[in-house]
């Protein structure tokens, strides 16, 4: 498998024939899908439910269905598709090879999306997608080497490095959910004890909270008064000065503060921009990551030097990073050229 894939250069002409291009985003617990035209404005969007294990398919094709006619676009096909899904995906067959948080092996997703829209589709890893899609937005900063960083279901993170986008010898660089943080910590769906989804992803996060409302003491904390928690409502309670969210705030802004400043020691990055649904909690997810970033730099002469203030970044809460770098790879894919942008 190729290492590392050319990100076209911008302004190539399009001859898509007025037809729209579908960016989608399909994560753990929901699908996105982003109708634009030739020149990248949205038209139309739709969010769907990713209820049930297995994942079916049928979310994915309601959701571009709605969009398509969230944008008005009478009944032609788009120009392309271009499918962000998380977990180890053959590019070139459109073939979902292992998504973990989906239970999905051997899924064949380009070519039922494809039959189903009468359109090309091209299915690519959804961080790796993202990232590429951001290397020319504003938030890189006109960064050449840079990681997006999903925090949600899952843990994952998409590399450019030097303006290419690098999948690594077996597709799947990038995999820093699977780092071991805590080697006794809680066994993953992956097989290994104490990996970084188990400390800092929106189910862990749950989890970690619902022990810790069972163990407060009576009235110690909001989170008690919930029958099911979610990351969400942990940081709603943080925001509100909940003394035990803010420590399960504290404690999975440490963990990934750890993990993003070991991904910027070794691949040399200039920016780290986090996303994902977790991340959408905004400045009280933020927070913890940037403190512990700040002392460790306090210790280290090595980490102000290469993993300076303003490194890790924010994007837009609402900002659909994957779908975005979907329309991108659309685009792409209806210009011949089938890699990710």
């Amino acid at each position: 498998m190729t290492r590392s894939a050319p990100l076209p250069a911008p302004g190539l002409p399009l001859t898509l024939r007025g037809q729209p291009l579908v960016g989608v985003d399909v994560g753990g617990t929901k699908v996105a899908a982003i109708v634009a035209d030739a020149d990248g404005q949205p038209l139309g969007r739709a969010v769907r439910s990713m209820a049930g294990r297995p994942a079916a398919i049928e979310p994915i094709v309601d959701a571009i269905r709605a969009a398509l006619q969230a944008a008005r676009v009478g009944t032609s096909s788009p120009a392309a598709i271009g499918v962000g899904v998380p977990g180890r995906v053959d590019v070139g067959a459109g073939v979902v090879r292992h998504a973990t948080n989906l239970d999905w092996f051997d899924v064949p997703l380009g070519r039922y999306l494809a039959e189903e829209f009468g359109a090309p589709c091209t299915v690519e890893n959804d961080v790796r997608l993202a990232a590429a899609g951001l290397l020319d937005h504003v938030a890189a900063d006109g960064a050449r080497s840079l990681a997006y960083v999903a925090v949600g279901t899952g843990i994952g993170a998409g590399l450019v490095l030097d303006g290419r986008l690098h999948r690594g010898e077996r597709g799947m660089a990038g995999e820093i959910g699977h780092v071991i943080v805590e080697p006794d910590g809680v066994v993953c769906p992956c097989g290994q004890r104490g990996c970084l989804e188990t400390v800092a992803s929106g189910p862990a996060i749950a989890r970690r909270a619902a022990a810790a409302a069972v163990d407060a003491a009576p009235g110690g904390t909001t989170l008690a008064a919930r029958p099911e928690l979610s990351a969400k409502n942990v940081y709603d309670a943080a925001r509100a000065g909940d003394a035990v969210a803010l420590q399960i705030a504290s404690e999975t802004g440490r963990a990934l503060a750890r993990a993003l400043s070991a991904l910027i020691l070794t691949c040399d990055l200039e920016r780290v921009l986090l996303g994902g649904g977790v991340a959408a909690a905004g400045q009280v997810f933020l927070r913890p990551i940037l403190a512990e970033l700040g002392l460790m730099r306090a210790d280290s002469p090595l980490l102000t030097e290469l993993v300076p203030a303003g490194s890790v970044r924010l994007l837009p809460p609402h900002f659909d990073a994957v779908a975005w770098g979907g329309v991108s790879l659309a685009r792409a894919t209806a210009q011949g050229s089938g890699q990710a942008p």
